[in-house]
C-alpha cells in the first residue's frame, strides 16, 4: 500500500498519466474518425475516379519508377541529420553537462556508429552494389 502511495507523490506521475491519456485520446478520435468515414463514404466504384490524374502533354512512354537507392540515402540523411540536431544543444550546455552528459553523448554516438556500420555492411552507401537481403 506505502508503494502505491509512493507512486502517485511522484514527481513524474502527472506527466505519464497526461501521456497515456494523450494516447487514448488519440487513439479514440482515430477510431471515431475511421467509423464515421467508412459510414459517410460514397460506395460508387467508378474506374474512372479511381484512376490517377494527370495533366499536360500525353507521355509517350511509360514513367520510370524512382530506386529505391534514393529512399535509402534519404533515410541515411535523416539519421545523421537528427545526429546533429541532438549534438547541437549538448555542444552549448557542454560544461553544465559533465561527466553525465559526456557518457550519454557518447553513448548516442556509440548507437549511430553502430548503425553506420550496419549501413556500410549492408553496401547502404554503394549505389551500384545494393541488394535487399
Amino acid at each position: 500500500m506505502q508503494q502505491a502511495t509512493e507512486a502517485l507523490n511522484h514527481p513524474y506521475f502527472g506527466v505519464f498519466v497526461l501521456l497515456v491519456f494523450t494516447f487514448w485520446v488519440f487513439n479514440l478520435t482515430l477510431r471515431i474518425q475511421r467509423f464515421l468515414s467508412r459510414k459517410m463514404a460514397q460506395k460508387k466504384g467508378e474506374k474512372l475516379k479511381l484512376a490517377p490524374y494527370e495533366c499536360g502533354p500525353v507521355a509517350l512512354k511509360q514513367p520510370n519508377r524512382v530506386s529505391h537507392h534514393f529512399y535509402i540515402m534519404a533515410m541515411l540523411f535523416i539519421l545523421f541529420d537528427v545526429e546533429i540536431v541532438f549534438m547541437f544543444p549538448w555542444a552549448i550546455g557542454f560544461k553544465q553537462l559533465g561527466l553525465f552528459g559526456l557518457i550519454e553523448m557518447l553513448g548516442f554516438v556509440f548507437f549511430l556508429t553502430i548503425g553506420f556500420i550496419y549501413a556500410l555492411k549492408r553496401n547502404a552507401l554503394s549505389w551500384q552494389k545494393l541488394e535487399v537481403k
